[in-house]
């Protein structure tokens, strides 16, 4: 777990360096009236009630490091870690499932060692992912993490309880989806996702057992679905039953494991399918379903690489059972191939990260960082003459930056009428 947490640190370390971005400040402002223990009641009245978890975090955050934006990142890339610790888990209980199914018999059970390996090559992938990058590297999506940490929590407690768990593991199960459904609105999408160790035979006399968690989830569709008017999420262009989701899932499942993803399905169906069949089946399945919820996009074709977080646990279950096939196969080469395969994944994923995603984030910090800059050294009102943000991010960047008294003036006239000089103005560059 210590190399899985390593790796996590390391894949995701300049995010440390990277200031807050412009939706993080209007996010903050919301969770400063939303979060706070005492207002749940008016938390529930609003949409952001089925992300009340990330409101909950925003506020003991702020409370806590203010503006500073490495305790932030901090927090995100201890989740991830978390939830790369769960890809094992998860690994390691499918390979587990697995070596009770029916196409198992007659083929070599697999062995203690193949177990863990499969789940270790598929944690150290998801750990070091670039395609999911935007899901740790910028705070506000910290949902997405959220999400996982629950909903995944809850799948694999679910898994323990069938593999002959006691009842305590159910209660864990329903408890941890009962918090993933208010991390997101996507997370009735477990419901789905509890069926799939169904097909064990020996796991099915425990059906009746989905029946509340299927009810959880509906419950929630019906919340989201009820309260859609109101909803911005449905209003501000982003999401639409309509959307053409016929082209947009089979073209960002294709894209999700391009190209890691498929190299490993290729050697399990190479070197290991007899083998690793239920392994790689059930990956496939799972990025299918958890894609589901985004292929109603309307404002882009291409699912943004947060919303792919949860997915792409999938594809790390098809490169850890496609990995363990190809050291099985060249098992004589073992040490030169393992050395070989990581050093080309590390220099790949984290030289993507380090490099061209590091720069962008910081692209799209520097609007607000300059206005921060700006505000800070100005007395009175502050007059911005132009901003390439909407005008909502740019008042609370500058309230949470300078005092909720500071007044923010857009208009060139008033501006003149009040003496101010001076106005802020960001062009793209």
């Amino acid at each position: 777990m210590g190399i899985l947490a390593l790796l996590a640190v390391v894949a995701y370390l300049p995010a440390l360096t990277q200031p807050l971005l412009e939706d993080d400040y209007p996010n903050l402002a919301t969770a400063r009236l939303l979060g706070a223990p005492g207002e749940w009641r008016q938390l529930a009245g609003t949409v952001f009630r089925l992300r009340a978890t990330s409101e909950w975090l925003f506020w003991a955050l702020y409370r806590a490091f203010g503006l500073w934006a490495p305790g932030y990142y901090g927090v995100s890339i201890l989740l991830h870690v978390l939830n790369s610790w769960l890809v094992y888990e998860l690994g390691w209980w499918i390979a587990e499932g697995a070596r009770s199914t029916p196409t198992s018999r007659g083929v070599a059970s697999t062995s203690a060692y193949s177990t863990f390996g499969i789940a270790f090559w598929a944690a150290g992938f998801f750990a070091i992912a670039e395609g999911h990058q935007e899901a740790v590297m910028w705070f506000s999506a910290c949902n997405e993490l959220l999400q996982f940490l629950f909903g995944v929590a809850a799948v694999v407690a679910w898994l323990r309880f069938l593999g002959g768990g006691s009842k305590g593991w159910y209660a864990a199960s329903v408890g941890l989806f009962a918090l993933a459904l208010i991390s997101k609105e996507s997370a009735p999408v477990f419901a789905i996702l509890f069926v799939l160790p169904m097909v064990v035979p020996e796991w099915r006399k425990r059906a009746g057992y989905l029946v509340p968690l299927a009810a959880l989830a509906a419950a929630s569709v019906l919340v989201t679905y009820a309260t859609r008017a109101g909803s911005f999420r449905f209003q501000d262009g982003s999401f639409s039953l309509h959307a053409p989701f016929w082209r947009i899932w089979p073209e960002n499942f294709a894209r999700l494991f391009w190209v890691w993803g498929l190299a490993g399905f290729a050697a399990a169906l190479a070197w290991g399918w007899r083998r690793y069949r239920a392994m790689v089946l059930s990956g496939l399945a799972w990025a299918a379903v958890a894609l589901l919820p985004y292929s109603f996009l309307i404002y882009s074709i291409r699912i943004p690489s947060r919303q792919t977080y949860l997915a792409s646990a999938g594809v790390a279950l098809v490169v850890g059972a496609g990995w363990s096939a190809a050291r099985e196969r060249f098992a004589g080469h073992g040490r030169a191939l393992t050395a070989a395969v990581c050093v080309l994944a590390l220099a790949h994923n984290l030289g993507y990260l380090w490099i061209k995603k590091r720069r962008q984030f910081l692209e799209r910090a520097q609007p607000t960082e300059e206005l921060i800059a700006f505000a800070r050294h100005s007395s009175g009102p502050i007059y911005i003459a132009c901003f390439p943000r909407n005008h909502f991010i740019a008042e609370d960047t500058v309230r949470l930056a300078v005092g909720e008294g500071a007044i923010v003036i857009w208009d060139a006239k008033q501006a003149r009428a009040r003496g101010v000089k001076a106005g802020f103005c960001y062009r793209e560059r």
